[in-house]
């Protein structure tokens, strides 16, 4: 993504470069919150088109960077963009489809949209217009979203949050347990394979990297991921789901199989990385807003170890 660089300086100013599992217990996971390092250069364009699986479109790299023009691989696979989805509208309201790409998949980097109501969308927007939903720390994409929801018109909201509904949910992420995990770097504030590098241990998070960098890079919405997480997460993630300690069970709320009901969203198949992040936030307090009461008690006292089984759970689960 092509990030002002106010917002870099911000960022990389607030994080070390996250790839390391090191992690302060007293501040946020590094590995959640992956900044770019302060040596981080792009990749310059060479000008070569770059294709994806089963799709005939081709763009440069200087094209799928650009914040009001999302690539839109697959067209077949979703209703036609509105406006403010596939250009959105210069100087400050850049195109929804850009950063949650064509029909809503996000990446680890932001929130998939997929299955999502309209309202709740819109609801979302609204708190990051207030400042009342932040993270624990600052990031690029929060940023952006940031500046967006105060520019963008309650009509331009509303037709791409319909647009966002009215499309399938799909599950595009592979939940895997394992001790050792490849050694990766942060690129465009996601984490990607470090080539020839090796295995390193685990530990306690989350390694989420993209099945084809270069796929995801260029906006694939057919991306797909992997999520190792550390052996017995899935397990203990489920047990931790139904427990009556954490004061209201998870689907109490976000209904069987955590597949949403009227009162909260579905959370079932989405990034875990991603969905780590709310926890955190909502635990830290810089998640507020509606049903922020709600999630604030049940999750005060979960551990690291426990969000980690939590989302692993999740994100194992059909959408």
């Amino acid at each position: 993504m092509r990030f002002p660089t106010a917002f870099l300086a911000c960022s990389m100013a607030s994080l070390a470069a996250a790839g390391a599992f090191a992690q302060s217990q007293d501040g946020p996971p590094a590995w959640a919150y992956p900044v770019n390092p302060p040596n981080f250069q792009r990749t310059p364009d060479d000008g070569t088109i770059r294709r994806v699986p089963d799709s005939a479109a081709g763009f440069t790299l200087t094209q799928v960077r650009d914040l009001f023009a999302a690539p839109d691989w697959h067209p077949d696979d979703h209703p036609p963009m509105p406006e403010i989805v596939a250009t959105g509208r210069k100087p400050d309201v850049f195109a929804c489809g850009v950063c949650h790409r064509a029909d809503g998949p996000g990446g680890p980097e932001n929130a998939s949209l997929f299955g999502l109501s309209a309202e709740y969308i819109m609801q979302q927007t609204a708190e990051f217009k207030t400042g009342i939903r932040t993270n624990s720390v600052p990031r690029v994409a929060t940023d952006l979203m940031i500046k967006l929801s105060k520019a963008v018109t309650d009509q331009e909201l509303r037709e791409a949050a319909t647009y966002f509904a009215s499309i399938k949910p799909r599950s595009n992420i592979a939940v895997v347990e394992t001790d050792t995990v490849p050694k990766t770097r942060v690129r465009d504030l996601f984490l990607a394979p470090l080539d020839g590098a090796g295995k390193e241990p685990i530990g306690p998070r989350i390694v989420e990297i993209p099945d084809n960098v270069e796929h995801f890079v260029s906006r694939d919405s057919r991306a797909r991921f992997i999520a190792y997480v550390p052996v017995g997460s899935v397990q203990k993630g489920r047990a931790l789901a139904a427990n009556s300690n954490l004061r209201v069970q998870c689907a109490a709320c976000h209904g069987a199989d955590l597949k949403g009901t009227a009162v909260a969203p579905g959370i079932a198949a989405r990034s875990p990385t991603y969905m780590f992040r709310q926890l955190y936030d909502f635990k830290s307090g810089a998640r507020k807003g509606t049903h922020s009461e709600l999630m604030k008690p049940v999750v005060e006292n979960l551990s690291i170890d426990d969000m980690i089984a939590l989302v692993a759970y999740s994100a194992s689960l059909v959408p």
